[in-house]
């Protein structure tokens, strides 16, 4: 049974999402000043370049750790790498988010390493469905993740846009293609983003005819749908 999220969109960065705040609040929780996360990560975890600097310009938000850094200081800071970093998007972002190597999530999901690497590399997950729900298992994906991170929340977007403009009851099983959820709850959900995007284009109609107010209010819901289609599946009962 998937588990639904509302993604949290946060800007687009290389590397995983860091957490300023969480390290400094986890650091301070456990009495421990810059130089102990340094030496920890020095002794404990073989990296004799990091410095109390490193520690404070990744919680001042100047710098991001990189993998093996922050493996380390989840280590030192007696946590797991997934509470230092923000909602991963990219397939490498949850990998590291789940403190796993390429290799793990590479043999679980029954695809060859270098072809794994090669994914992680370009965003483009190109494995069978079973593959795909060995990932999702493995990573312990939510839905709105599954979709994002398999490559088909392009091709959802276009389907709900459609589906929102048009006659929503055409979408149904195209939609279930892409985001596999019961077929009561896709009806329902494009049924109300259906009537909200009409809702928006009409508002105005009656101060003046309708006009720019309605195109722009329209365009913004359109340019936001994945975002609304997914807390509209959240909040369906």
């Amino acid at each position: 049974m998937w588990r639904v999220r509302r993604p949290t969109p946060h800007p687009n960065q290389s590397g995983p999402p860091f957490n300023a705040l969480a390290a400094r609040r986890l650091r301070a929780a456990l009495g421990m000043g810059p130089e102990h996360v340094a030496h920890g990560m020095r002794v404990s975890y073989g990296l004799p370049y990091v410095s109390p600097d490193h520690v404070i310009a990744w919680e001042r938000g100047v710098a991001s750790p990189a993998a093996s850094e922050l493996t380390a200081l989840a280590g030192v800071l007696w946590c797991s790498p997934g509470d230092l970093i923000g909602r991963p998007q990219t397939l490498r972002e949850h990998r590291v988010a789940r403190g796993l190597a390429p290799e793990d999530v590479a043999r679980a999901a029954g695809v060859a390493l270098t072809a794994y690497l090669r994914m992680e590399e370009t965003d483009g997950w190109r494995g069978t469905d079973r593959q795909s729900a060995a990932l999702a298992h493995v990573l312990d994906l939510a839905l709105p993740d599954f979709v994002a991170v398999t490559g088909r929340e392009k091709k959802l977007a276009e389907l709900l846009t459609s589906a929102v403009t048009t006659r929503w009851q055409g979408y149904v099983r195209p939609v279930a293609k892409v985001a596999p959820l019961d077929r009561r709850v896709l009806e329902n959900v494009l049924q109300v983003l259906h009537q909200d995007y009409q809702g928006h284009m009409t508002a105005t109609l009656g101060w003046g005819g309708g006009g720019p107010d309605s195109s722009a209010a329209g365009r913004d819901f359109l340019d936001r749908i994945v975002e609304h289609f997914w807390a509209a599946v959240e909040k369906h009962p």
